[in-house]
C-alpha cells in the first residue's frame, strides 16, 4: 500500500463534531484524532501505549500531527472517544480509506465481503452489557469496510440492517455464519444486486433437510458433504 496524502486525513476529520467546549482546550481535535488512527495503524492497541507512542515521536513529527505542546496522556484520548460521535468518526475513518492508493474498491468482479460480530473487550460497564459490533470485512484488502453496534436488545440478524445502508452491495458476495440465514436478509442482498454464501446448520432443521431434499439427487453439488464408507455424512450446508 502506498502512503497517502496527510493532508486528507485532517481534512476529512473537520467532518466529526468537537465535543469539547471552548474553554480549557490544550490540543487541538484533529491532532487527537489522527494520533489515534496513526497509533492503531501502527499495531497500537490501547490508549496508554498510543499516548506513550505519540510522546516517544520527534517533536517535529508531533507538532506535524497538529501538537502544539507535549502530546496528552492516554485518559485526555479516552475521554475525547467517549464523547465524539461515533457515527461520525468511523464515517470520516471510512471516506478516508478510500482515497489510499492501492486500494481499489470499483472493479466488476465479485468481492467477498465477510460479517460477523464481535464483543469489545474492556466495555463492560455497571448496569450496562459490553459493547457488540457488527463488521463488514473486504477479503482482498483486509480493510473493515463498516461496522455498526448491536443494541442489547436485538441481534445481529436485526442490527445488519443498519450495516447494509453504509455497503454498497452490488458486486459483493456477503458471507456469514448461520445466524444470518433469515430470509429478510437474502432478500435485502439480492434486492441490492449483491449475492450471499451463508452456512445452515441444524439449528435450522427445516430448512436444512429442505436443502437436502433438494440436491439429494443431483450429481456434482457439493455442500460440504463428504462420502465415507459409501454413505454421505451428515453436516452443514451453505446456501446462497
Amino acid at each position: 500500500m502506498q502512503p497517502a496524502d496527510s493532508c486528507d486525513l485532517f481534512s476529512i476529520l473537520d467532518q466529526v463534531t468537537d465535543p469539547r467546549g471552548r474553554q480549557g482546550q490544550r490540543h487541538t481535535f484533529n491532532a487527537m484524532l489522527a494520533a489515534i488512527i496513526c497509533g492503531t495503524l501502527s499495531g497500537i492497541r490501547s490508549m496508554r501505549m498510543i499516548a506513550k507512542w505519540v510522546r516517544q515521536l520527534e517533536p517535529s513529527t508531533y507538532h506535524w500531527l497538529g501538537f502544539k505542546r507535549i502530546p496528552p496522556c492516554a485518559n485526555t484520548y479516552t475521554d475525547l472517544l467517549k464523547e465524539i460521535c461515533p457515527e461520525e468518526f468511523e464515517k470520516a475513518i471510512r471516506e478516508w480509506t478510500r482515497t489510499l492508493k492501492g486500494i481499489e474498491m470499483g472493479n466488476d468482479s465479485l468481492r467477498a465481503t465477510s460479517i460477523d460480530g464481535k464483543t469489545l473487550c474492556g466495555s463492560l460497564q455497571t448496569h450496562q452489557r459490553a459493547v457488540h459490533l457488527l463488521s463488514a470485512l473486504d477479503q482482498q484488502t483486509g480493510c473493515v469496510l463498516s461496522q455498526t453496534r448491536v443494541d442489547c436488545k436485538t441481534n445481529e440478524a436485526k442490527a445488519v440492517f443498519s450495516l447494509f445502508k453504509t455497503l454498497v452491495l452490488k458486486g459483493k458476495v456477503i458471507i456469514g455464519d448461520a445466524m444470518f440465514c433469515q430470509r429478510d436478509v437474502c432478500e435485502e442482498i439480492v434486492d441490492s444486486d449483491g449475492d450471499y454464501f451463508f452456512t445452515v446448520k441444524e439449528n435450522q432443521p427445516t430448512l436444512l433437510k429442505e436443502i437436502q431434499l433438494a440436491f439429494a439427487e443431483t450429481e456434482g453439488f457439493s455442500p460440504l458433504a463428504t462420502v465415507r464408507n459409501g454413505s454421505r455424512t451428515r453436516g452443514s450446508f451453505d446456501a446462497w
